[in-house]
């Protein structure tokens, strides 16, 4: 599990527009870094258009935001311009950056037991340190969950 303070794993990952992004190339900058399961999916669908309706208020505060999920670039794409989605979104294909954060977890739903993400969120600080976390966040009120600690 990662401690509040240590170092945020580096990634280097495919974007939503086949361009690879770096979480080192970010240095300077807040990073809220978040993990969903599956695009185009009811809670994901909730919890991205929350963000996206926030994003002015992220990018008032010098934060970047940053969504990541095991789907392809192709999918990322149809998931943005269905949504209007207004921020990047990072192919973890492999799983490597979700184990890397913790979030790639046994679950059981339906009696049914696999793999998969547990969505969480990451607050990076501008020397790429782990300012805060959440883990096991609800998609309704994600954003407002946000808001309040980020307001203080």
């Amino acid at each position: 599990m990662l401690d509040t303070g240590a170092h945020a794993p580096d990634f280097t990952l495919v974007t939503d527009q086949d361009d690879e992004l770096s979480l080192s190339d970010l240095r300077g900058e807040k990073v809220l870094l978040y993990f969903y399961p599956k695009d185009d999916t009811s809670g994901c669908t909730l919890q991205a258009c929350e963000l996206r309706d926030e994003m002015e208020w992220f990018a008032g505060l010098g934060i970047r935001v940053l969504g990541v999920s095991p789907d392809s670039a192709a999918s990322h794409r149809k998931f943005k311009a269905k949504h209007d989605l207004n921020f990047t979104l990072l192919v973890d294909d492999d799983h490597a950056v979700s184990e890397a954060y913790g979030v790639w977890k046994e679950k059981k739903m339906y009696g049914r037991t696999y793999m998969g993400i547990e969505r969480s969120t990451f607050l990076i600080d501008e020397e790429g340190r782990l300012e805060q976390a959440w883990r096991k966040v609800q998609p309704k009120k994600h954003a407002a969950l946000l808001k309040a600690y980020l307001e203080g």
